[in-house]
């Protein structure tokens, strides 16, 4: 039987990953991309916070030519927060 899930929209980071399922936000070692203050790095998350866009789906810039997002931490992060 198909199990449903519900997510929680307020858990979707600013580069659209979902902290809800990310293993240090289960495990209560990170509060989530937007609660997440010393997150001040991340440039995706800054860009995002100063056009008032919920995620980079809102901009309308091609995400291949995207400085902020699409580049290697980015890529790095997106990898690494994906895998068990």
């Amino acid at each position: 039987m198909d199990e449903k899930k519900t997510h929680d929209v307020n858990l979707i980071a600013y580069c659209g990953l979902y902290c809800g399922e990310c293993k240090k936000y289960i495990n209560k070692k990170c509060p989530g991309c937007r609660k997440n203050q010393k997150a001040s790095w991340c440039k995706v998350r800054t860009c995002n916070q100063k056009q008032g866009y919920h995620t980079c789906a809102d901009c309308m810039t091609d995400v291949a030519e995207c400085k902020k997002y699409d580049n290697f931490f980015s890529k790095l992060f997106g990898f690494i927060f994906r895998s068990d």
